[in-house]
């Protein structure tokens, strides 16, 4: 990795005068390219550029005339939550000719357009490559034809390519996320979901059918997301013999008193041999075998439709500003890129090195060397796999390891979307490691009562899709009934803690490990699984429920935004949850576009108020007719929600009325979005795993006793590894009176919404990709 220097690298040294450039979508369409457009454009106009649009595609590209179309800031107003690509996209034949590109590149010369932000698929970005690679050859020739002089030769010597890989399956290596993936995911379990629900009142099986070519990103994540029974995938083609296995599995879980199957089906899954996988291959499998009453749903194009999630939304943005930082940094000799997301950090990597990468999984497959074809996928892929075989058969009692440990589960803290996700995942790979599970209901409280049952395989069947806690959870803190939990302890021997909850799990878990000087009861592995809306949990980047939350506040903002259609001019003045943390403002104002956002951590005083109130009174001269601010619940105690819709009422009369919402729990309910299902599945696992590691380290003549720091832990998501950390190291980094984190990583988003919604403003961007090379060695695992 290239080391940063330490020095703040402020963009405001980047301009981007003189400079033009151009932005298309290619190949197939993906929820979340308009955002990625919009950000492209806007960024691009902010540092001083020109931007076009090529519509179409690169057939706009060969085509030229009005498919080139210079963008102006108005022009990308209200895309960011339309589904699919405004500017349109096509498969072009003809750039895949030489005489094609030559087309292409006389028409962007014209307009002096060097620089190109690609957003499309591996076939798009490699055309772009290729095209960047003949260049100076093409220019070469039309200078020849006459076409253009030697002077417009030497202005345009140099093309430089971004690209952003636009795609719902998920199938470019480098990257973990490509735009549209999640809300493929989003429409898939929306779907499943539905499905359900009717399979359940007629005891039927569903066998369906999802998007996936070549790649099974979509069946496998979605197979996790709503706890299939079968999931069938083209890099891992099921074993021989798979009819019989698939057919016990699907009787045993009748047997268990499940009503219903779920068997979902990649399009382009095989068998060991080679051969096509279809739905209604296995239906036929099922009603023969079986004679269970089976039906196909075959999802088809619903997958690539759909307003984009706020995931989506967020990731295309940040990207789309990335992608032009990297235009105005590209130099000769600087490879064409990607711009990804690695975990949660942004990174730049050589193009060809992951079309390379991409090209190889392929070969892989045709060669039938599948282990290979998931690692080249890459971790996230790897890691999805792994979990979901942990969780979805169950072995015989004879096969299990009996490690006669008694682990206890239990939710603390308000209701987060994922809860029952995590808690499932939780008592699934705790019995296959041979625990004994123990539910533990209304979190401490029913603790110190005594509320405690053993758990066991199929009382966890079909909780993924659940919102709230289905085991009760409750605010209380353990400090003053530690006699009565650790009595509890003792009757029931338990062993491990696993706290899934928000800041009083942490104060939780922190209490009982402070407690074990007196206690030996609470000498025992304990770690914490954040899950909270607010997203206010220091040692983790992201906690379970914060995305569903996301999502609740961007659907309600674009109905909102929506409600103004046909009204003259209007502001609304939105309030969201977090308390004291405005991530939900911040990266919800993100997703849904808004053009201020109050948050506690960011101070403002009467004159930003007023500022504000001035920028959109300017906006509205433009045809832009509606603003959107947001505001955190506790962003300010005299700065009140209502404070401000007066304010902006008042100074706004004759330019624009205001309306006000608070949003409230509609922020908390719901069922979980495919993101929140799957994170808490795959980190709940990770922390089983974990305190079996820890029972086993620290059991010692027949009992278990654990006192050290590293035995009680919280697991966080840290930029690009799943990080477990003591929970007394935290301490330091805590805000305890305002129950946030004192440094928060999304506070560098903020500069990149202001920047959208048209404010100057200082943004550093020496956290910005720097180009890195695509791994291909094991990643080292983060204990």
């Amino acid at each position: 990795m290239a080391k940063r220097q330490d020095t703040k690298k402020l963009f405001e040294n980047l301009s981007g005068a003189g400079k033009s450039i151009g932005v298309l979508t290619s190949g197939g369409d993906a929820q979340g390219m308009n955002a990625a457009v919009r950000a492209v454009v806007r960024m691009g106009i902010y540092v001083g550029a020109k931007v076009y649009f090529v519509h179409e595609g690169y057939q706009g590209m060969v085509d030229g005339g009005d498919n080139i179309e210079e963008a102006s800031w108005e022009s990308v107003s209200s895309m960011l939550q339309v589904g699919g690509t405004v500017i349109g996209s096509a498969r072009c034949k003809e750039f895949r000719s030489h005489e094609g590109r030559l087309k292409a590149a006389h028409h962007l010369v014209q307009r002096d357009i060097t620089n190109l932000c690609v957003i499309g698929g591996d076939g798009s970005l490699t055309g772009a490559n290729l095209f960047r690679e003949e260049w100076s050859g093409l220019l070469e020739e039309l200078v020849q034809q006459g076409l253009i002089d030697e002077k417009a030769a030497q202005n345009n010597s140099e093309l430089h390519i971004v690209g952003m890989v636009g795609s719902i399956d998920n199938d470019f290596c480098g990257t973990d996320m490509t735009i549209g993936t999640d809300s493929a995911l989003h429409r898939i379990i929306e779907v499943v979901d539905a499905i359900m629900t009717t399979a359940q009142s007629h005891q039927r099986t569903f066998v369906l059918e999802v998007m996936g070519r070549h790649c099974g990103y979509l069946a496998l994540v979605s197979a996790l997301a709503c706890g299939a029974d079968w999931v069938l995938i083209p890099e891992m083609p099921p074993e021989d013999g798979w009819e019989e296995q698939m057919c016990q599995k699907l009787s045993e879980s009748r047997s268990r008193g499940s009503r219903l199957n779920i068997i979902i089906v990649a399009e382009g899954a095989i068998d060991r041999q080679g051969k096509a996988i279809t739905v209604n291959n296995v239906k036929d499998l099922v009603v023969s075998c079986l004679g269970f009453d089976t039906r196909v749903t075959i999802l088809g194009h619903v997958q690539r439709g759909g307003t984009p999630s706020a995931f989506d939304r967020i990731l295309a943005s940040r990207m789309g500003v990335e992608a032009v930082l990297a235009l105005l940094e590209a130099s000769a000799s600087t490879p064409a890129c990607v711009v990804s997301l690695c975990g949660n950090q942004a990174v730049r990597l050589p193009l060809m090195e992951c079309v390379q990468m991409t090209q190889d999984v392929q070969k892989a497959m045709d060669e039938k060397n599948f282990e290979e074809a998931v690692r080249l996928r890459g971790r996230s892929f790897e890691n999805n796999l792994n979990t979901y075989k942990l969780l979805s058969y169950r072995k015989a009692d004879s096969e299990l390891p009996n490690s006669s440990f008694n682990v206890a589960v239990l939710n603390v803290g308000a209701p987060a979307a994922g809860m029952n996700a995590a808690v499932r995942s939780a008592v699934r790979v705790g019995i296959t490691e041979g625990h004994k599970m123990f539910a533990v209901n209304d979190g401490f409280e029913g603790f110190y009562k005594g509320q405690i049952k053993e758990i066991k395989w199929g009382d966890v069947g079909g909780w993924t899709g659940q919102g709230g806690s289905i085991l009760g959870t409750k605010r209380t803190l353990p400090a003053k009934h530690l006699d009565k939990i650790a009595e509890q302890i003792r009757i029931h021997n338990i062993n491990a803690l696993l706290v899934i909850g928000g800041f009083e799990a942490f104060l939780g878990v922190m209490e009982l490990s402070a407690a074990r000087e007196k206690y030996n009861e609470f000498c025992v592995p304990m770690v914490m699984v954040p899950a909270t809306v607010s997203n206010n949990i220091p040692g983790s980047d992201l906690s379970i429920g914060a995305d569903t939350a996301l999502n609740a506040i961007t659907d309600t903002c674009d109905r909102i935004k929506q409600s103004a259609s046909g009204t003259k001019r209007r502001v609304f003045i939105i309030e969201t949850m977090g308390g004291y943390c405005g991530y939900l403002a911040s990266v919800g104002g993100l997703a849904a576009g808004a053009d201020a956002v109050y948050i506690y951590e960011e101070p403002f005083d009467i004159r930003d108020l007023q500022s504000n109130v001035e920028h959109l009174t300017e906006k509205m001269k433009t045809g832009i007719q509606r603003g959107l601010v947001l505001r955190n619940e506790n962003s300010n105690e005299n700065f009140t929600t209502d404070f401000i819709y007066q304010l902006y009422s008042e100074e706004g009369k004759g330019v624009f009325d205001c309306r006000k919402n608070v949003l409230g729990h509609m922020q908390q309910g719901g069922a979980p979005s495919p993101f929140d299902r799957n994170f808490g599945t795959k980190i709940a696992a990770k922390a089983i795993q974990w305190i079996s590691r820890k029972l086993k380290e620290s059991y010692k003549e027949g009992k278990v006793f654990a006192n050290t720091e590293d035995t009680a832990c919280l697991l966080g998501m840290r930029r690009r590894a799943m990080v477990f950390q003591p929970v007394v190291q935290l301490k330091d980094q805590t805000d305890f009176v305002h129950r946030i984190p004192k440094e928060q990583w999304w506070l560098k988003l903020r500069p990149l919404m202001k920047i959208l919604a048209k404010y100057k403003t200082s943004y550093d961007v020496s956290d910005s990709g720097q180009l890195e090379h695509v791994t291909r060695v094991r990643p080292k695992k983060v204990d």
